[in-house]
């Protein structure tokens, strides 16, 4: 059978903080309850066009998929397991925001097969999570941590986010200190993206000033210093691991595996067909009508690109050989010329038959990876 990760859209949160441009937005109790009867009407009736995949990975996103209740979470599990074939030892993770986070919520998502935490902490300083209206403090991401321990998790990942406004060396390095002593299994560590239409972009004046370009790299290469002392291991542009405890569903995207997403929003890839849902609520609600839009089959010049750009975002590259199997073409016959040119200037590197980023390389793959685009 062919793998399946599924994405699953929770678009409710507490507060919308400033940087945000994610579709979400605070609901009451009774919102939330319509919202998850489409949902589960979504998953079930979607489960005929998948008898020929297992599902691998499943991750609640948001949003914030915490302010929810465990048995909601539950229910969704449940009919996944129910209506499609799920691998024994799938990766199930959920998205949480230290201030929705209670002991026996915890329980009740262990016990309902949750058994990866993604905790948005994004800093360990409280002035920071203020200003990007974040509704937890430092202590209370501690707490819920510790608790997440308590109740039996052993895979966690911790969010991070630098450049952030009035931001310095000091204070980013202290943030990643205070996360190591922690000890969790994987870090994501991004900088921050000031959105258009989100608060932080329309009032950018009232912040602080935003790090320059050279402390933003200076940033990400103490970074990769202080998580490699500890033993962990970049495998993705801004994503450590412990050995062993990359994110699975992650994978998926960048290395261009079929998935799913259910809810509001949420896009879907599966055989090169590209989709997404309506991000119209009261369209989404309505169970007369049909829930996708922007259909899509990709051509072969775009999944080549996108192997490229996405694969070249993993530390390890991308494989030549692949690239023949999947596309019937060499690489060096496609992209021989930027190849070539990038390995020349000290940004790409070619060790066998994988392709793939140097650390000069990373710290400018925006530019890098714009050029495999045909």
């Amino acid at each position: 059978m062919q793998t399946l990760g599924v994405y699953i859209h929770i678009p409710f949160c507490v507060q919308k903080c400033v940087y945000c441009d994610f579709l979400s937005a605070p609901a009451t109790r009774e919102r939330q309850q319509t919202y998850l009867n489409a949902l589960k009407r979504e998953i079930k009736d979607e489960a005929k066009n998948y008898t020929e995949y297992v599902i691998e990975t499943v991750f609640f996103g948001g949003g914030t998929p915490s302010i929810l209740k465990a048995e909601d979470i539950a229910e969704c599990i449940g009919l996944l397991k129910a209506n499609y074939f799920m691998s024994a030892n799938a990766e199930i993770t959920i998205e949480m925001n230290p201030g929705t986070a209670s002991k026996e919520k915890l329980e009740g998502l262990k016990r309902a097969g949750v058994n990866r935490l993604s905790i948005g902490l994004q800093s360990a300083q409280n002035e920071e999570l203020k200003m990007l209206g974040r509704i937890h403090t430092w202590e209370e991401f501690v707490d819920t941590y510790k608790m997440a321990r308590k109740v039996g998790f052993a895979n966690i990942n911790v969010d991070l986010m630098s450049a952030l406004p009035g931001q310095n060396i000091k204070t980013w390095e202290d943030t990643l200190r205070k996360v190591l002593e922690l000890e969790p299994e994987h870090i994501s560590a991004y900088s921050l993206i000031i959105e258009e239409g989100t608060v932080l972009y329309d009032r950018l004046e009232e912040y602080p000033p935003i790090p320059s370009e050279e402390e933003d790299r200076m940033m990400y290469q103490r970074t990769k210093i202080l998580l490699s002392e500890k033993g962990y291991e970049r495998y993705e542009i801004s994503n450590y691991a412990k050995k062993g405890c990359e994110s699975r569903h992650n994978t998926v995207y960048w290395v261009r595996k079929s998935y799913v997403g259910f809810g509001l929003g949420a896009s879907s890839m599966v055989a090169d067909r590209r989709w997404s849902n309506t991000g119209e609520m009261a369209v989404y609600l309505d169970a007369e009508i049909e829930k996708k839009e922007e259909f899509h089959i990709l051509t072969q010049e775009e999944c080549m690109e996108e192997y490229m750009f996405l694969g070249l975002r993993m530390i390890q590259g991308v494989s030549e050989k692949k690239f023949f199997v999947l596309y019937g073409k060499q690489m060096e016959e496609v992209y021989g010329k930027v190849i070539s040119k990038w390995i020349k200037e000290g940004f790409l590197q070619k060790k066998e038959d994988r392709v793939s980023l140097t650390d000069k390389g990373i710290d400018v793959s925006n530019v890098i990876l714009a050029e495999f685009l045909l």
